[in-house]
């Protein structure tokens, strides 16, 4: 391999870095902001992070840490964003990667050459001067929680409502809301967090959501809930952790119903988990009301299905975000409706030397499957792997497109969804799968023929 180029030093970029850096792979990394850390870096002025003031992370930190860099242990059990911040910073100055990030400089496009290298095209932020350099693979690491989704189709009468619309990658405080009737639209991690946050300063905190969830503790008996990974319970049949973990939660919290929340539809392995411990004492003590789904907004009033109305100055969307890759023209990838058609999650079967690191919801922590596949992918750039032939990448794609149907609830939330430890099994299989014919083509990802 010559170079070597890696998009965003976020979580996952510079764990790409670590990695390549440690097995002598040259590269060069771009990064729009002015510090690692991505979106856990508050308030980074790469405009790109959605983190708000009061972030905790809903992993433990024994399970978000890095397998080459462990996270201290005078951190919590459940650090805060500055925690994380810090400890990505750590993660690059131990390493050496810094001097190899061009901080402010912004990815503009990129493009396949004709003999099946990558030009990439950066600008340095408030610059028009374009530099094109070329690579002879890509790897993006931009993250998947930057472009806000809005309700499609808006809301009627969005267009004519005199209170306040924001979404949750907008919001960092509850400030704005105090002594106001707040409207959170969502079931998700940030539509918690946000309703128990606006609900301690709101005049009144409303909870409307299309389907319901089941949340779950960061604590079940005492140990951090995501520590059943490594349990027993983690290597059954997903039948028996479903029911097993089902049965975990009506002994610790009771019916969700109970509460004032409407009973899920799915299983408990059937959505990405909504992870909150303070959710269910507001709802108890009244400080939130759940409502049924909004069905449009009526100048300072919001309409539910039921007919019911409330006043309302503001309305929070916690409605997720897309997957966006503003330097990759639609012939090279279509991300649309969040389904990204790519090989175990990261390789690119039509485009040699075009790779993905972190482009994944897991049950679980990003930080240590990007870790592990970029290992991955230094193995194909390097030559020590080989990939199977497109028909058969194409296959597995399709396979993994069946199995996230029948698992989850349908949702654009739920396309890039992998379970933490078989993610982690499958890319350790794939690094078993050696090369067989000496050397690697101009990618480093030699690939089957059969």
């Amino acid at each position: 391999m010559e170079r070597v180029c890696v998009i965003g030093a976020g979580s996952s970029g510079i764990a790409a870095c670590q990695v390549l850096a440690e097995r002598g792979i040259s590269y060069d990394c771009f990064e729009s902001g002015s510090e690692v850390g991505g979106n856990w870096r508050y308030m980074n002025d790469n405009g790109m992070s959605s983190a708000y003031r009061s972030l905790h992370i809903n992993t433990s930190r024994q399970v978000m840490e890095y397998a080459c860099f462990p996270m201290s242990d005078t951190y919590p059990v459940y650090p805060s964003h500055f925690h994380i911040a810090r400890y990505f910073d750590a993660f690059v100055d131990h390493f050496g990667l810094r001097p190899s990030i061009a901080f402010r400089t912004e990815v503009t496009r990129v493009e396949k050459t004709t003999d099946g290298r990558w030009t990439v095209s950066t600008r340095r932020r408030g610059d028009t001067e374009v530099t094109d350099r070329l690579y002879d693979a890509v790897l993006v690491a931009n993250g998947h929680h930057w472009k806000p989704r809005m309700p499609e189709p808006a809301l009627p009468g969005s267009d004519t409502f005199t209170g306040t619309q924001t979404h949750a990658h907008h919001y960092r405080t509850p400030d704005p809301f105090r002594d106001r009737r707040v409207l959170v639209l969502g079931i998700g991690n940030s539509a918690c967090d946000i309703a128990v946050e606006t609900s301690r300063v709101a005049a009144r905190t409303l909870l409307t959501m299309r389907r319901g969830a089941h949340i779950l503790p960061k604590y079940l008996f005492g140990t951090p809930t995501d520590h059943l990974t490594g349990s027993w319970l983690a290597r059954a049949p997903l039948a028996v952790q479903a029911a097993g973990l089902a049965l975990l939660l009506r002994l610790s919290r009771g019916r969700l119903s109970a509460y004032g929340l409407p009973e899920p539809r799915h299983g408990v392995l059937g959505a990405h988990p909504t992870i909150s411990d303070d959710l269910l004492s507001r709802l108890g003590h009244g400080d939130i009301t759940v409502t049924p789904m909004i069905s449009r907004l009526e100048g300072d009033r919001a309409v539910f299905d039921d007919g019911s109305e409330e006043a309302v100055d503001a309305v929070i969307y916690c409605t997720g975000y897309d997957i966006d890759f503003p330097f990759l023209g639609r012939h090279l990838i279509d991300p649309a409706r969040n389904t990204v058609d790519l090989y175990r999650r990261v390789v690119s079967p039509d485009h040699d030397g075009l790779f993905f690191i972190g482009l994944i919801q897991p049950l679980g922590a990003i930080m240590p499957l990007a870790e592990a596949q970029s290992h991955w992918v230094a193995d194909l750039l390097s030559g020590r792997c080989v990939l199977p032939s497109p028909r058969a990448m194409r296959k597995e794609i399709a396979a993994y497109g069946r199995r996230t149907a029948r698992r989850y609830v349908a949702s654009t939330r739920h396309t890039i969804q992998v379970d933490a430890r078989s993610h982690l099994k499958e890319i350790h299989r794939e690094r078993a799968r050696r090369a067989t014919v000496p050397g690697a083509g101009p990618s480093g990802a030699q690939r089957a023929t059969g």
